[in-house]
């Protein structure tokens, strides 16, 4: 019967290994000894699988991806020192029972071979979210196979469930293992660091440590979604799958380190378990489930009737026929309507017209609302099994105007640009649009529109239902 001995948030900037930072990561060294000590406690514990989840792998945005050949290497190439590699065995059958166990809960996982890889224009390799954590590991303690896995963008549940079946197939396979979660916090800590600064973003980390440190599942499922989308952060994810492994427990964690000196915070941690038999899951499903009765109660007749559309042409493979709650305002208006979708804070599908092309304002979101859900481009159609994590809203368009750049402001109008058949199209008050040049700069690409060509300018506001 095979344990988990240790539990570990390591954080993968590349700087940090010497060979790469050529003297920078002594601005970091609060993280390098913690790096190391976490490599001196997994040497203590002498595991034969080290499991560490990253978010630089084949990245899906409907299956967790993992490592599947016998054997896998990677080395830091793309950041000049190609010397710095690793080459570690596949633990398979521990490998197989975890996609096994994923498979009996609905979980999709992708199995990455060099074959599959490739076909999906990928390498099979190691990524530099492990290379990273494993090369402090690797000075203390070199003597493990490995799982290696890339976290998919599926719901914060079923992240944590399949953290359940990795812990229920380690107890299947005689293993003596650790589990590693690699991720950055935050990067979006400084004006003068490399991403746009956020002023979420230092509390985002200050809150995800604490939670962790304290063992607050819960709290961390439950952070406030604007921190989670405006913190720029690529761990949480790991930290959903690393809290499913620990799941029955009693959980404390202990801060080595934590530090964000190039404006990404850095936060190494590790955990101490106490097994209480607590059904963490079902209390997460059972808060999930107020929130959802708490938003579906908040939501206007238009955000009702985009949700209604969608659920019941995936349902039915046909269009609602219009409902007898709507409202004379959107039997007798014609408008054009944007009909948008966030899963988990993250965009999941936009589509909308500019002008109406149906009979009135109420049938223009029925139609939309099936569009953005299963023919925007840009995503995988939507999953009835989806819906319930997935937040609509639909904006409702004024006529638009003719207007010169010193006539727009990103907050109040939406903005469309026309080169002769080219057309781009971006809606006001938008996260992360906060000056007229971006607005103009992201429209401009949707249109693939150069800035140089003699374009026209449109604006137009919107009525917000959310």
């Amino acid at each position: 019967m095979g344990k988990i001995y240790g539990f570990y948030t390591m954080p993968h900037p590349p700087i940090a290994v010497p060979e790469v930072g050529r003297g920078q990561e002594i601005k970091i060294k609060n993280t390098l000894d913690a790096c190391y000590k976490v490599g001196e406690d997994i040497a203590s514990i002498k595991p034969d699988t080290i499991i560490i989840i990253t978010p630089h792998g084949p990245m899906f945005s409907d299956a967790i991806a993992v490592s599947c050949e016998g054997n896998i290497h990677g080395d830091l190439g793309k950041f000049g020192v190609p010397e710095v590699s690793q080459s570690s065995n596949i633990n398979l059958p521990l490998t197989e029972k975890i996609i096994e166990y994923s498979k009996e809960q609905n979980i999709l996982t992708g199995k990455i071979t060099t074959r599959s890889a490739h076909k999906y224009g990928m390498e099979y390799e190691l990524d530099h979210g492990a290379l990273v954590p494993l090369y402090f590991v690797n000075k203390k303690y070199p003597n493990y196979k490995l799982v290696h896995i890339t976290y998919g963008m599926l719901s914060k549940m079923q992240l944590y469930k399949f953290g359940m079946c990795i812990k229920k197939a380690v107890g299947e396979v005689n293993t003596k293992a650790v589990f590693i979660a690699s991720g950055d916090l935050s990067h979006r800590l400084t004006k003068d660091g490399p991403y746009e600064y956020s002023p979420y973003g230092e509390k985002f980390d200050r809150e995800i440590t604490s939670l962790l440190e304290k063992g607050d599942v819960s709290g961390v499922f439950n952070m406030d979604s604007k921190t989670v989308s405006e913190a720029g952060e690529c761990g949480l994810r790991s930290y959903y799958v690393m809290l499913g492994v620990m799941d029955g427990c009693d959980i404390k964690g202990n801060i080595l380190s934590y530090e964000g000196p190039f404006g990404v915070g850095y936060g190494v941690m590790s955990f101490s378990l106490k097994d209480d038999n607590r059904d963490t899951y079902s209390k997460l499903v059972e808060e999930r489930q107020k929130i959802i009765i708490g938003k579906r109660e908040a939501e206007d007749s238009y955000v009702k009737l985009a949700r209604e559309s969608l659920t019941y042409y995936l349902t039915y493979g046909k269009y609602l026929k219009t409902p007898d709650y709507i409202t004379d305002e959107m039997k007798n208006s014609k408008s054009g309507v944007f009909v948008s979708m966030k899963k988990e804070g993250q965009l999941r599908g936009c589509i909308g017209t500019i002008f109406p092309t149906t009979e009135n304002t109420a049938e223009e979101i029925i139609r939309n609302a099936v569009s953005a859900g299963i023919r925007d481009p840009r995503f995988m159609p939507v999953r009835e099994d989806e819906l319930k994590d997935i937040d609509f809203s639909v904006d409702v368009l004024t006529k638009p105007e003719k207007a010169s750049k010193g006539e727009l402001d990103p907050e109040k109008y939406g903005v469309i640009v026309k080169k002769g058949s080219r057309c781009g199209l971006l809606l006001p008050d938008l996260e992360g649009v906060d000056n007229v040049d971006n607005q103009l700069q992201i429209a401009l690409e949707k249109g693939n529109i150069s800035p140089d060509e003699d374009y026209t300018i449109e604006r137009f506001e919107v009525i917000r239902h959310k």
